[in-house]
């Protein structure tokens, strides 16, 4: 680019557009780790009350990403009878 004005624009836009994507990626890290603790808590829980988690369904609740799932399974993580059973819950609409 030979004129000052067009790279400074282009210059101005390059670093927006890199915040944008820096903000982004550090939502989704954040949104990640939420859902981590969530699904580690929910295993602890089911540990502390005897309810041993298969290696499937433990893999199944560190895979979940969806936070709607994690709060509801949290929800009845104390009262439900199996790990089955809380799989089964369905997230809150």
């Amino acid at each position: 680019m030979h004129s000052p004005f067009l790279q400074e624009i282009h210059t101005k836009g390059k670093l927006e557009g890199e915040a944008t994507g820096e903000a982004r990626g550090e939502a989704r890290g954040e949104a990640r780790g939420e859902a981590k603790g969530k699904a580690e808590a929910l295993l602890a829980v089911l540990a502390a009350r005897g309810l041993a988690a298969t290696e499937a369904q433990a893999a199944a609740v560190l895979a979940c990403r969806d936070i709607a799932r994690l709060d509801a399974w949290l929800r009845v993580v104390a009262s439900v009878t199996s790990v089955d059973h809380l799989l089964a819950t369905p997230a809150a609409s």
